[in-house]
C-alpha cells in the first residue's frame, strides 16, 4: 500500500470509524464518502433531513449533554449499535481536518511513500515547492524515523499521523524530524509543516493523442478542472480518465466531472431517507470524443457513481478490475457539543438502475496488467490514435 500526507486519517478511523478510508494509490487518507458538499444538517436538495438512525444518534447525545456526560462518546454508542459501518461520529477539530481535506488542503511535508514488501518506506513523490522538497528529499529516499519513532513495518496511515502529528493537532509551522536514508548515506533532517494544496486531478500527454487525466479524489474544484481539460485537449484526441485509487469524494464534483464528458442527462439516482432524488449532468459537452475509464479495487463511492454513469450510457469503455463497491451517501448532523455524526441517508444507483453498495462495478474489460497499455489499444479501436 502506498501515499502521501494530505488528506490524513482522522484518527477516529483508526478507531472503527469509516467517514474515511485508506486511499488504494496514496499514502494518505481521504474523504471516501459520497458526500455532498452542503451544509451540516441539510441534504443535497437543501432540505432538512432526519432519519431513524439520526433520530436516535442525536437524542442519545442530547440525553448524554443533560446528564453531564459525553454526547459525543453517547453517539459513538448509538452508531456502534447501529451496525452501519459507513456511519461515524467526529470532535469538531476532525470534521474540519476532514473538511480541509476537500477543500483540498492539508497540513504536512509534501512527502509520498509506499511500504515495501520487506516493511521499508520508501518515498514515491516529493511535491514540488513543499518543505520536504526545500530539504533536498528526492523519490526513493527510505524514511526510517518521525520524531525518532521508527517506522519500518508500520502501516502507511500511522506514518501519515506521525508525519501530521496528529496526536498532537500539529499545525503549520510546527517541527518534525525525519530520519532518512539513501543507499549506505544516513542523515536526519528537520522540517517544518506547512499548509499546502493537494493536486487531487493530474494530467499527462502520451503519444498519438492521449491525454491522461488522473483524479486522486474529488475535492472542490477537481470536477471544473476535469471539464477544462477536456475543453482544452487536442482536437480528435483520447481521453484516459484513471479513476484507479480515487475513494471519493464529494458527489458534487463527480456529477461536474461527468458533465465533461455527458451532453446532459442523467449520472445516478439516490434516495435520502426513501425520497427519490436524480443527479443530471450539464450539457454542451463533446460526446465524440474517445473515452476509456480505468479503475481497481480502490475506486470507491463517488468515483464508482462517475464510473457507472459514464458505462451504463455508453460514453466510456471501462478496463481494469471491479471497483470497491461503496454506494452509500452520507450526511453530516451537529450534535449537542459541536461533533458531527455523518449518518448514511440513503445509495445512489447507476443511470441503469444498478446498485453499487457491496457489489461494485465491472469494468468491460476486466485486467490487471498492462492496464495504460490496454487503454491505449481500445482508443486506437475507438479511432482516438493512429
Amino acid at each position: 500500500m502506498s501515499g502521501r500526507d494530505p488528506f490524513c486519517q482522522p484518527r477516529r478511523l483508526r478507531r472503527g470509524a469509516a467517514l474515511t478510508l485508506v486511499f488504494a494509490s496514496v499514502l494518505v487518507a481521504g474523504a471516501a464518502t459520497g458526500s455532498f458538499d452542503e451544509s451540516v444538517g441539510k441534504s443535497a436538495a437543501g432540505s432538512d433531513t432526519l432519519s431513524a438512525e439520526d433520530d436516535t444518534v442525536t437524542e442519545a447525545a442530547a440525553r448524554a449533554m443533560a446528564d453531564g456526560k459525553s454526547p459525543m462518546e453517547a453517539a459513538e454508542r448509538a452508531v456502534s449499535r447501529s451496525g452501519d459501518r459507513w456511519s461515524a461520529v467526529y470532535s469538531q477539530g476532525e470534521y474540519q481536518e476532514f473538511e480541509e481535506a476537500l477543500d483540498g488542503q492539508y497540513t504536512g511535508v509534501g512527502l509520498s511513500a509506499r511500504r515495501e514488501r520487506d516493511g521499508r518506506i520508501e518515498v514515491t513523490r516529493v511535491q514540488p515547492g513543499s518543505p520536504a522538497a526545500a530539504a533536498g528529499i528526492r523519490t526513493g529516499d527510505r524514511l526510517r524515523s518521525v520524531d525518532g519513532k521508527g517506522v519500518d513495518g508500520r502501516p502507511v496511515t500511522e506514518v501519515v499521523a506521525l508525519l501530521r502529528g496528529d496526536a498532537d493537532e500539529a499545525q503549520a509551522g510546527t517541527r518534525v524530524r525525519l530520519g532518512l536514508q539513501r543507499g549506505a548515506h544516513r542523515w536526519d533532517r528537520e522540517l517544518r509543516r506547512a499548509r499546502l494544496s493537494t493536486d487531487s486531478v493530474s494530467v499527462r500527454r502520451l503519444p498519438d493523442r492521449v491525454v491522461v487525466i488522473r483524479i486522486a479524489a474529488f475535492t472542490k474544484g477537481s470536477g471544473d478542472l476535469v471539464r477544462r481539460t477536456v475543453a482544452e485537449a487536442p482536437k480528435g484526441a483520447g481521453i484516459v480518465l484513471d479513476l484507479r485509487g480515487n475513494s471519493g469524494g464529494l458527489v458534487t464534483e463527480a456529477v461536474t466531472a461527468a458533465s465533461a464528458f455527458l451532453d446532459g442527462g442523467l449520472v445516478a439516482t439516490y434516495d435520502v431517507n426513501g425520497d427519490q432524488r436524480a443527479l443530471h449532468a450539464d450539457p454542451g459537452a463533446d460526446t465524440t470524443r474517445p473515452l476509456v475509464a480505468l479503475v481497481d479495487g480502490g475506486t470507491m463511492s463517488a468515483a464508482e457513481l462517475l464510473t457507472g454513469a459514464l458505462q451504463d450510457r455508453g460514453r466510456a469503455v471501462v478496463v481494469g478490475t471491479r471497483t470497491f463497491g461503496k454506494g452509500s451517501v452520507q450526511m453530516p448532523s451537529r450534535l449537542p457539543d459541536g461533533s458531527v455524526a455523518e449518518l448514511t441517508v440513503g445509495h445512489y444507483r447507476t443511470p441503469s438502475g444498478r446498485g453499487v453498495d457491496g457489489h461494485g462495478i465491472t469494468p468491460d474489460l476486466v485486467t490487471d496488467r498492462e492496464v495504460l497499455k490496454r487503454a491505449e489499444t481500445v482508443l486506437s479501436g475507438l479511432g482516438a490514435a493512429s
